[in-house]
């Protein structure tokens, strides 16, 4: 794959127990592309959040190595925007104030942080909220607002974790289309975790599955379905197909662990 954004070789992950040492990650290697956009699946327990984390430099790792445009990470950096389940926001300031927070704290004069500011949350569908509180707004807006300050400062990947997880399931479809048309407008790098497989096709360009812990990559699925998306493709025998697939690669794991629980 030409013009790498993101590289992972080889990554381990260990931590201790009250039991004993438990190992999260073993040997995951991944590659995303410039521009790509990758989801991560798996069943709950395989590392996905902590390979983000990792990512993020918000976690360690004992072995192997993450690249960003070919160059090692030290620590969290602004190169890396993160979005969480949770909105993250600062209660006490409005929308606008939680957008230029971030971008002052990267460097941006006050003129520079309200101009941009401003523009991202029309990018997010908020003009009119600027002056609300996180208080005052619905669980998709208040996700919006954490999503327009993630892209403000321009990161060269953007992360995200469950973002979606909380919503009512139309507020879920509506973000996850405007995710899409902000995607394929602008253009940038995603790795994008969810326990939802119909989400992960939906969304993506490529959709990796993880095995049981200690998480490796189990299989990546290719998502070969048009751009621009409408969600009418869902209904789509080729969508169905790739649904399918993802979700068979889950469901086998999923097995496996059923099997080594103890009776």
């Amino acid at each position: 794959m030409s013009n790498l954004k993101l590289t992972i070789r080889n990554l381990g992950k260990s931590y201790g127990t009250d039991q004993g040492p438990v190992t999260a990650l073993q040997g995951i290697n991944l590659d995303i592309g410039e521009n790509e956009f990758v989801s991560l699946v798996g069943t709950s327990g395989c590392g996905k959040s902590t390979l983000l984390s990792i990512v993020a430099g918000l976690d360690d790792h004992q072995s192997g190595t993450v690249l960003i445009d070919g160059q090692p990470i030290a620590g969290a950096g602004l190169d890396r925007g993160v979005v969480f389940q949770s909105y993250t926001l600062l209660p006490w300031l409005t929308a606008q104030q939680n957008v230029e927070f971030a971008l002052e704290a990267a460097g941006h004069t006050r003129r520079e942080a309200q101009e941009i500011a401003r523009d991202h949350l029309h990018l997010m569908r908020l003009s009119g909220f600027e002056d609300a509180f996180p208080s005052q707004l619905s669980g998709g807006m208040k996700q919006r607002v954490a999503i327009a300050r993630a892209l403000s400062y321009r990161p060269k990947i953007l992360l995200m974790d469950e973002p979606f997880g909380a919503l009512d399931a139309l507020t879920r479809h509506h973000m996850q289309e405007l995710l899409t048309s902000i995607w394929e407008s602008h253009k940038l790098t995603v790795l994008f975790i969810t326990h939802d497989v119909e989400e992960a096709v939906y969304l993506s360009d490529r959709v990796a599955v993880m095995t049981n812990r200690p998480g490796r990559i189990k299989a990546i699925v290719p998502i070969d379905l048009p751009r621009p998306r409408e969600y009418a493709l869902i209904g789509s025998a080729q969508f169905q197909v790739l649904h399918r697939t993802v979700l068979d690669h889950i469901r086998s794991e999923s097995l496996i662990a059923s099997r080594m629980e103890p009776a």
